[in-house]
C-alpha cells in the first residue's frame, strides 16, 4: 500500500505474472484467479495453518505477511492470502487479523466481513 492507498489489482495480477485470462473480476479491487494458473510450472505453494497465537498474538496473519514480504525483499514474486483472517472471538481471543502499519490488509471491513472479527 502507497501512502495515496491500495495499487490497482490488475497491476498487482500483472507483476505476479497472471495473464489476464486467468483473471476473473470479482468486484472493486477484488480479483479471482481461475483454476488453471494452479499448474504453472513455476508456481510454488506454501501453507500457514494453526491454532494457538502466542501470547503476544503474533500468528498466522503475522507469519503468513512477514514471509511474503521477505521473499519479496529477496526478488521472489509473493503473494499472500488471508481467506479466513480471525478465529480469534471464536476462541475468545481479542484481534481482527489485519495486521497493521506498513503490513496491513485494506479495506479491513471487507477482508473481515462475515468472518466473526472485533470490528
Amino acid at each position: 500500500m502507497s501512502a495515496t492507498g491500495p495499487r490497482p489489482i490488475a497491476d498487482v495480477a500483472a507483476e505476479l505474472g497472471l495473464a489476464d485470462e486467468l483473471l476473473v473480476p470479482a468486484g472493486r479491487g477484488h480479483l479471482r484467479v481461475e483454476p488453471g494458473a494452479i499448474g504453472a510450472p513455476s508456481g510454488r505453494h506454501v501453507l500457514v495453518t494453526a491454532i494457538s497465537p502466542t501470547q503476544a498474538g503474533e500468528g498466522k496473519t503475522v507469519t503468513t505477511l512477514g514471509l511474503g514480504m521477505g521473499l519479496a525483499h529477496i526478488g521472489q514474486r509473493s503473494a499472500v492470502t488471508l481467506r479466513q483472517s480471525s478465529f480469534g472471538p471464536t476462541f475468545g481471543m481479542k484481534g481482527g487479523g489485519v495486521g497493521g502499519g506498513a503490513a496491513a490488509v485494506v479495506p479491513f471491513r471487507e477482508a473481515l466481513l462475515g468472518l466473526g472479527a472485533d470490528l
